[in-house]
């Protein structure tokens, strides 16, 4: 399918069905760690609404009424956990974004799905100061929606080693609040070793001062979700990353949590 794919999440513990709406591989970022093959930078194209929603329908049919989870799914993670507005480019950079979020509640209305079920927004939050999208993002939270905000660095020289971008965290920490202020929000951070190293002390000190200064403006997050390289990497960095060790990874959660926030951690 162009839009619709189903993945055995370990983050969710169950079935995500995401769906891509950069399927020309294109975003406007270039995060080191991405697993899209031949990424390039750019912005979602015009999403064709009618295939999008006989994709989305079909595979719902299939999940609820065929064999799908018996004949590939573990057991265990036999369920649908959420539906994922994700892929391989920047979501929020297609122009039909509120259209796609009133597509998705159409046709949950037509499935039996769990009350619980949640719809997942992946982003890198830098174009939720666009209105369409803001107006998108409220629509979501009235669908059980949660906004998984991509926070990997707050210093300027980790977004461009990172993240290749010039993004401020002026307008990072704004659009946080705007996120925040209209649908549930976690932050989405991925730690690493470059060259086999693992983030710097004083990344992990402008992480926390970021975080707590966050708190002490009554911005309301979720919490953290932290983890690590799960998949290669596709770019041309790959060979320089590593996972870092599972006791950086839990002293990390650690300092995050003594904060006064939730830490789900992924590695």
């Amino acid at each position: 399918m162009t839009y619709v794919y189903p993945v055995i999440s370990r983050r969710a513990s169950g079935v995500s069905i995401g769906i891509n709406l950069n399927p020309n591989n294109a975003c406007n970022w270039r995060c080191i760690y991405c697993q899209v093959p031949n990424l390039k930078r750019g912005s979602a194209p015009v999403i064709d609404l009618v295939k999008l929603e006989q994709e989305l329908r079909s595979f719902l049919h299939e999940l609820l009424y065929g064999r799908f989870m018996l004949d590939k799914v573990p057991q265990q993670a036999r369920r649908i956990n959420d539906i994922a507005l994700s892929g391989n480019g920047e979501p929020t950079s297609v122009k039909e974004f509120e259209q796609v979020i009133s597509l998705i509640e159409r046709v949950k209305h037509d499935f039996p799905l769990p009350e619980e079920l949640k719809l997942v927004l992946i982003t890198n939050g830098s174009l939720i100061d666009r209105a369409h999208v803001q107006r998108g993002l409220s629509h979501m939270a009235k669908l059980n929606g949660e906004i998984w905000f991509k926070l990997d660095s707050v210093t300027q020289e980790g977004r461009m080693r990172i993240n290749n971008t010039r993004m401020s965290l002026k307008k990072m920490h704004a659009n946080l609040k705007i996120a925040a202020s209209l649908c549930p929000t976690w932050l989405q951070t991925c730690v690493l070793e470059i060259d086999g190293k693992p983030p710097a002390e004083r990344e992990i000190k402008a992480y926390l001062e970021f975080i707590n200064k966050l708190k002490q403006e009554g911005i309301s997050l979720q919490g953290i979700l932290l983890y690590g390289l799960a998949r290669p990497s596709l770019q041309p960095e790959a060979s320089r990353l590593s996972k870092v060790s599972a006791a950086w990874i839990a002293s990390f959660a650690a300092k995050i949590k003594t904060l006064g926030l939730a830490v789900k951690i992924h590695p």
